[in-house]
């Protein structure tokens, strides 16, 4: 059995849908899928339609541009290619080679891939070309999209959505956002109109489409990103009543990104699925050959000094904490220091995130200080450090704090503070990247003593519970 077979093998089918499809079974829906994509190859491109917004790039909505990339080979339709040059996207990165001449082909996708691959716009620009290549006969009913993409987290949505906006710029393609933790009634609004592309988490969605706002009736392409944190934050219960909502999986296209792959995971996929093309981009090469990695053994008393001293020169990075109350301690001593410094948690609203994350990408804060959670939707580059000020309990998460870095073959570091209480987390992470981590005391400079006063310097330690798998665990 092969290695692929092994990975994604022994799930349970989907439940048959209640009225029976037409024709011939599940191969010929998969053998239209194909023929389809062949007739419309040739099909003449849909005229792009100029966004009404400034923009410097130098890429004209009509006539000749420059375009010299490797998306060239896979005959998108003009307006994609306008928006990929605009963006300046000039060689795919290796998910997007594995998923996109098969995505584009009509078959359904399963992908093993971390987030800072580039899975983002290899599902996107499969949605949007089908839309401009296949233009429909009849309008759709207000708030009916033909594609929807759920993910776990605002942040992760929202920057999908700011990335369909940007690949979607030459095109008349209407993007909803469906989030909790902002303006309800602007949501629902926007969804009393035309709506072509939904990016959504479970719970808003399943909310507005029990209300009747949202009909999931007619879409074609489901995307399911970061499935393995929808499973661990409890949301699968609410994505199979979604799914349930939409045609069956021989009458959609159905492409699912996750970073790991458990058992429970692989049954999802391929009940969700039919006859997937198969990807698996190792996490532990995506880490280890774009990241240099660091680990300072300092001990608690000298964390902040050393953290100080190591950001005070940087200008873009970001800290990971484990706790909520830690974020709030750790930025508040940074901003006591001088170091322009944003928090990142699961208690901050959603308006204040956005600000935070916009102020971050223009440099009007240098640093943010995140948890794990509300750090997973970060998409942000050039950030050239990752600190881990805190080791992770997850071997699986230090994984993807690192890939806050070193995004898309960028060169990036990752430095950890491995203190007296948190040295044995090593093991298991270097068991999981398959090589053993740079492990040294810092150096004397770095121990410099910060400009803040000792009492300060931590917060009352805790005794006890925490929620996590030992005393003080993570709470996010």
């Amino acid at each position: 059995m092969s290695f692929l077979s092994k990975l994604f093998g022994g799930a349970k089918p989907e439940p048959a849908p209640t009225t029976p499809a037409a024709g011939n079974g599940s191969q010929n829906s998969q053998d239209k899928r194909k023929r389809k994509r062949k007739k419309k190859a040739t099909a003449p491109k849909t005229a792009p339609v100029p966004k009404q917004a400034r923009d410097n790039s130098g890429i004209p909505a009509e006539g000749p541009f420059k375009f010299d990339s490797e998306f060239a080979k896979l005959d998108l339709p003009d307006p994609i290619n306008r928006a990929i040059a605009r963006l300046s996207f000039n060689d795919c990165t290796p998910v997007q080679r594995e998923v996109l001449p098969h995505a584009l082909d009509g078959h359904d996708i399963i992908a093993q891939a971390q987030t800072g691959t580039g899975k983002t716009a290899a599902f996107l620009l499969t949605l949007i070309g089908y839309h401009l290549e296949n233009p429909e006969d009849e309008p759709r009913r207000n708030g009916t999209p033909f594609a929807l993409i759920i993910a776990p987290t605002r942040e992760l949505v929202m920057q999908i959505a700011s990335d369909a906006e940007d690949l979607a710029w030459f095109t008349d393609l209407s993007i909803v956002t469906l989030v909790g933790g902002i303006d309800y009634d602007r949501q629902r609004r926007q969804c009393q109109g035309p709506v072509d592309l939904i990016a959504a988490t479970p719970g808003r969605l399943l909310d507005f489409c029990r209300q009747g706002i949202v009909d999931l009736g007619q879409v074609e392409h489901l995307v399911l990103d970061e499935a393995d944190r929808m499973l661990s934050m409890g949301f699968i219960p609410d994505v199979k009543a979604i799914i349930r909502r939409t045609p069956y999986k021989d009458k959609r296209q159905t492409q699912l990104f996750s970073a790991t792959f458990n058992y429970d995971i692989r049954q999802l996929a391929e009940s969700w699925t039919q006859a997937p093309h198969k990807v698996v981009i190792e996490p532990e090469s995506v880490a280890v050959d774009t990241v240099e990695q660091l680990v300072y053994l300092t001990s608690e008393d000298h964390k902040f000094d050393v953290l100080y001293n190591i950001l005070k020169d940087l200008t873009r990075a970001i800290v990971f904490v484990n706790r909520r109350d830690e974020t709030r301690h750790v930025e508040s001593m940074l901003s006591k220091v001088g170091i322009r410094t944003g928090l990142l948690s699961g208690e901050v609203q959603q308006r204040k995130r956005i600000k935070t994350l916009d102020d971050f990408k223009s440099g009007a804060i240098r640093v943010l200080v995140a948890t794990d959670v509300a750090g997973r939707g970060i998409h942000v580059d050039d950030v050239s450090h990752v600190i881990n000020y805190n080791l992770p309990e997850d071997p699986e998460d230090y994984v993807h704090r690192i890939g806050r870095t070193g995004r898309a073959g960028a060169d990036g570091t990752s430095i950890s503070l491995a203190c007296e209480f948190e040295a044995f987390m090593l093991p298991e992470i270097e068991k999981m990247l398959g090589e053993p981590l740079k492990c040294e005391q810092p150096p004397e400079e770095l121990l410099a003593t910060a400009p803040l006063s000792k009492e300060l310097r931590r917060p009352e330690r805790r005794r006890g519970g925490g929620g996590g798998r030992r005393p003080g665990g993570r709470r996010r």
